[in-house]
């Protein structure tokens, strides 16, 4: 009895340790499809790509395609550090829900209460409207077009703050129908620093960054400064050819952080195995927005939910100059997929191939309840 009996626990051990490690690592069939998906990028003449797939609590697949700087042949890879474009917006966003949770504001209070430059348009317009996209607030990309300011001018958070207290009038009435407006993400930036006395940068790095152990990102508020492994931004001229595609931020709310794939994961797994807040303040965060009459609408606190393939997904991308970003997360199967390029006219579709592919997977493994990611090893 004590032979088979130790002979099981050995033969459970060797099972254990297997399915740890097939956990944590992609087979190499499935490797090879995904490689062959961005293979076009994969080469010493060309901008490119990163990509990284996480599950569970580690990231079991990060690979750099092209280079991240032409002009010294610097290649991608999962430590090169991208500009985030509209991804920034759910840190931002989480921000404020952890103001929320300390009792310093409510998404419910009015504007004004903390941005006293902000005109009165003889409405209430709340934090929550900022964080839906349903302030009527417009766009401050268009209005500085309109004010003859380019996109590759550089452009400060005050420029921004000057151009918004002269509105005059909204798109709409607040809560009245979905209007993306980065102006809102900018002014909750402000509401953040009116709040806590921290800049954006300092809060969300003291508050988010440094508790998840994401020691290369920082909210880039200042253009001038020098980052060690970034990724330059690129379009394409013809064929075989590219220039450098200008940013020079000096703002924050809306876009400008500044990460890699590996802290990135870091924070994929905080939508299903909270570190820094709750389960709690994770579904205030991926909460959806409500219109005044009542309908439900997609996007939630800096954040998009909906469903791919049956599961639930939060999910958002970014575009700025040559950057395009994408994030998703897929809380059911505690899986995430993140998608860096410094080109212009990178293809998004990979993007859904790929997703798909691993969906694929999952989905032949769900009704046996199994670990995808064992299953295909």
């Amino acid at each position: 009895m004590y032979v088979f009996m130790k002979r099981l626990f050995s033969i459970l051990l060797l099972f254990v340790s297997y399915y740890e490690v097939s956990a944590q690592t992609l087979p190499d069939s499935v490797i090879k499809r995904i490689d062959a998906l961005f293979s076009r990028w994969n080469t010493p003449t060309s901008p490119g790509c990163v990509i990284g797939v996480i599950r569970d609590d580690a990231l079991i697949y990060a690979k750099g395609y092209g280079m991240a700087n032409l002009e010294y042949a610097i290649p991608n890879s999962s430590e090169t550090i991208f500009h985030m474009a509209s991804v920034s917006k759910q840190f931002t966003a989480y921000s404020i829900v952890l103001l929320a949770k300390q009792g310093r504001l409510n998404l419910d209070d009015d504007v004004h209460k903390y941005l006293p430059w902000v005109p009165d348009f003889k409405e209430k317009i709340t934090i929550r409207h900022l964080l839906n996209h349903t302030s009527g607030i417009r766009d401050q990309w268009q209005l500085l077009a309109i004010s003859g300011t380019r996109l590759d001018d550089v452009i400060t958070q005050d420029q921004i703050i000057k151009i918004l207290s002269k509105q005059q009038e909204l798109n709409s009435n607040p809560g009245e129908r979905y209007n993306y407006s980065n102006s809102g993400f900018t002014m909750l930036s402000e509401i953040v620093k009116s709040v806590s006395g921290k800049t954006l940068r300092q809060f969300a790095d003291s508050a988010i960054f440094k508790p998840l152990g994401m020691i290369n990102t920082h909210v880039h508020d200042d253009y001038t400064e020098i980052v060690k492994n970034r990724a330059y931004s690129y379009q394409r001229k013809n064929g075989t050819q590219f220039s450098n595609s200008v940013l020079s931020y000096s703002n924050s709310g809306a876009t400008s952080l500044f990460t890699n794939i590996n802290d990135l994961s870091k924070w994929v797994m905080n939508f299903y195995k909270p570190v820094v807040g709750n389960l709690q303040d994770i579904e205030q965060l991926t909460q959806k927005g409500k219109l005044n009459n009542g309908k439900e609408i997609n996007y939630a606190l800096g954040i998009i939910v909906n469903q791919y393939k049956g599961w639930k997904q939060y999910t958002h991308n970014g575009s700025d100059a040559g950057y395009r970003t994408y994030l998703s997360v897929f809380p059911e199967l505690k899986t995430g997929i993140i998608v860096f390029s410094n080109l212009g006219d990178f293809d998004f579709s990979k993007i859904n191939a790929m997703t798909d592919l691993l969906m694929q997977l999952e989905n032949s493994t769900a009704i046996g309840g199994g670990n995808v990611l064992m299953a295909m090893a």
